[in-house]
């Protein structure tokens, strides 16, 4: 677990004295909930009873968790391809310490993001429930979905040979978890087929789970199913970094 600290540590130390990427990140933030959101509140003026910020902005957060992701993925190849991760694996730490240092850094920027956009959309007129505990568990979950994602991103990065080839790959997994999900209609309103997809999707079930808990809508889904699916994807992203990175290894 110390390595794991470590790794994490070196990664969140050079994002913090990185101005750059601090000032794009919360420009994006800016830029989404601002221009996105409010300009689409102006067509939309509610939800299922709720203003469209309030509705959209769950989405939005989710948006951030899956951009920050290849952000972490982007930094993994980086290192790959400079020799800095053959350091790595001399030193005497398990392999997992070595892509959970690096998930756990992506899901810390993520939700350093997603808390960004929540503050401006809550200034852009979102109404948050009055549920401390539902906002804590709103952000757990984030973390594990910043967790999954960011294994599917070190996955890619683990097999990508070049910067290209890495957001070409992506790209197959990044807008479609956004767009095939509830992010920014109900599911009642998709025809059946599009439903069946968009059930597959575990960005729904963390949407429609921070929509219910922190903005106090009522459940589309079963929360604890929700939070399973949200657990679960995890899980399995975790296992397929590991399983990639060591067959990198192996290569």
């Amino acid at each position: 677990m110390y390595a794991t600290y470590v790794i994490w540590n070196k990664h969140m130390v050079k994002f913090l004295r990185n101005r750059e990427e601090l000032l794009g990140l919360a420009l994006q933030s800016v830029l989404w909930v601002v221009l996105f959101g409010v300009g689409m509140r102006g067509l939309i003026s509610e939800i299922e009873g709720r203003d469209y910020m309030s509705y959209i902005l769950p989405g939005i957060l989710a948006l951030s968790v899956l951009g920050g992701a290849v952000g972490g993925g982007m930094v993994m190849l980086d290192e790959r391809l400079r020799g800095i991760l053959k350091e790595y694996l001399a030193a005497p730490i398990p392999r997992l310490s070595i892509l959970l240092g690096s998930a756990t850094s992506t899901a810390t920027k993520a939700l350093f993001q997603a808390v960004l956009m929540l503050l401006v959309g809550i200034l852009m007129g979102a109404r948050l429930a009055l549920n401390p505990a539902g906002w804590l568990v709103s952000l757990l979950l984030l973390g594990l979905f910043a967790v999954g994602f960011s294994g599917i991103a070190l996955a890619v990065a683990a097999v990508s040979r070049s910067i290209a080839g890495y957001h070409g790959m992506i790209f197959l997994f990044n807008l479609p978890l956004l767009f095939a999900s509830n992010a920014l209609y109900p599911l009642a309103v998709l025809p059946g087929w599009m439903q069946a997809i968009v059930l597959l999707n575990p960005t729904t079930y963390l949407i429609d789970a921070i929509r219910t808990l922190a903005f106090g809508t009522t459940a589309t889904l079963p929360l604890a199913l929700s939070i399973a699916v949200v657990t679960l994807f995890a899980i399995l992203g975790t296992w397929l970094a590991l399983s990639m990175f060591q067959r990198t290894i192996r290569g």
